[in-house]
């Protein structure tokens, strides 16, 4: 098709998109399925939250707004990062985009040039290489390993940064494997980019509530205030506040940084929905009490999932800090003959089978840049959690 952008030839369909897609449709097809392939809180919006939303209806609030958010927002963003992570804002600082794909998606439009670097440490979220490579930059995926619980050594980071390095994406706690960075972690990474002043630090902490025991969450900018002036701390309402549909995310950065990204939002999409914007005005505002309720919970099935998959033949899982997935490793089911005979020779094929043989539905780790392994959404009630894990042991049992 020769009328389609080079740009669009270069990056690939969504993965976590298309495992929910197939599920849906064998659903439909007559098949009981379990999808566990979707990151999405279970969780309703909360009550306060929706009545915000429509008090703002019934107030008129439904023009357009200004392109890098309504000023109460803003505020409320401002405050919300005092608040919680000790950071110092004006609301100029801060912008608010159409969820936090549209963020990320943005900062690096306004700010990558062909062959410009961005580090991306793997296992990442499925959109992060192809945003950058949309953009024009060149994606530098730094594989993890389980041993150090999926997260970037700062040796290995030293020596990803070349003089074409943009950016370090950070994801903490981490979809796909949960991991989370404890301050010395953080403040390890930071020393390194210390000795780097051309490197720019991407922060996405659309998680930081999500984190368990007496997990401290901490942000990058928090950790080396030296860091504040090349940081753009990204974060949103979709996970904490289970509103993945108001589609509503927003950053503080740099003033110059937040004006470029104002200025291609204002020619992009302008302003993000006025209602979900006055919803997330109560969100971050309002009462707060109900997120350690949820987070218990959210505790309690890690909990189940990671002993349950630990007890299934030829599967490790390591318990993660934060946010609602495991990413367990299929390593030593690869070689083995599922029960229609075919050889699993990739975490693609285990899943596939899976899928085929029980009606459960996750994603391959290949698809996140770090395989063998899959990754379980967990965000899903314990009955299900419970069935699905019965099926993997059975499938696993199952592999000859």
């Amino acid at each position: 098709m020769p009328f389609i952008a080079d740009a669009l030839l270069r990056v690939k369909p969504s993965a976590t998109i298309a495992v929910t897609q197939k599920a849906r449709d064998l659903k439909t097809a007559g098949r009981d399925i379990i999808s566990l392939s979707v990151g999405e809180p279970d969780f309703d919006t909360p009550d306060n939250i929706k009545e915000a939303a429509i008090a703002a209806i019934r107030r008129g609030e439904t023009k357009y707004t200004p392109v890098a958010g309504i000023a109460p927002l803003r505020e409320a963003i401002a405050a919300k990062f005092k608040r919680e992570n000790g950071l110092d804002y004006k609301p100029a600082q801060t912008i608010v985009g159409t969820g936090g794909k549209h963020i990320l998606f943005n900062a690096f439009l306004a700010t990558v040039n062909p062959g410009d670097e961005v580090i991306i440490p793997a296992p990442y979220w499925v959109s992060y290489p192809d945003m950058v490579l949309i953009a024009g930059g060149r994606p530098v995926a730094v594989e993890t390993t389980i041993e150090h619980g999926f997260k970037l050594q700062p040796d290995a980071l030293e020596r990803a940064i070349t003089p074409r390095t943009k950016w370090l994406l950070l994801n903490s706690p981490s979809n796909p494997s949960g991991a989370a960075y404890t301050r010395d972690e953080l403040k390890a990474l930071t020393d390194v980019l210390l000795r780097h002043e051309h490197v720019w630090i991407l922060t996405d902490d659309i998680y930081e509530h999500l984190v368990y025991g007496d997990f401290a969450f901490t942000t990058p900018a928090q950790v080396e205030p030296r860091l504040i002036s090349r940081t753009l701390t990204m974060n949103g309402v979709s996970k904490s506040y289970a509103m993945t549909g108001w589609r509503i995310g927003f950053a503080a950065g740099p003033t110059q940084l937040i004006q470029a990204m104002e200025m291609l939002q204002g020619q992009q999409t302008s302003g993000a929905c006025s209602i979900a914007q006055w919803a997330s005005v109560e969100a971050l505002n309002g009462p707060q009490d109900f997120i350690p309720e949820r987070r218990k919970a959210f505790e309690a099935r890690r909990d189940l999932v990671v002993s349950m998959l630990n007890q299934a033949k030829y599967l490790r899982c390591p318990m993660p800090e934060g946010a609602f997935y495991v990413y367990p490793s299929c390593a030593e089911a690869i070689g083995k003959r599922a029960p229609d005979a075919k050889l699993i020779q990739s975490d693609e094929d285990f899943v596939s089978a899976l899928l085929d043989a029980e009606g459960v539905a996750v994603v391959q780790g290949s698809a996140f840049g770090l395989g063998p392994n899959f990754r379980i959404s967990y965000a899903t009630s314990t009955s299900v959690l419970e069935d699905a894990c019965i099926k993997i042991q059975r499938f696993c049992a199952s592999l000859d």
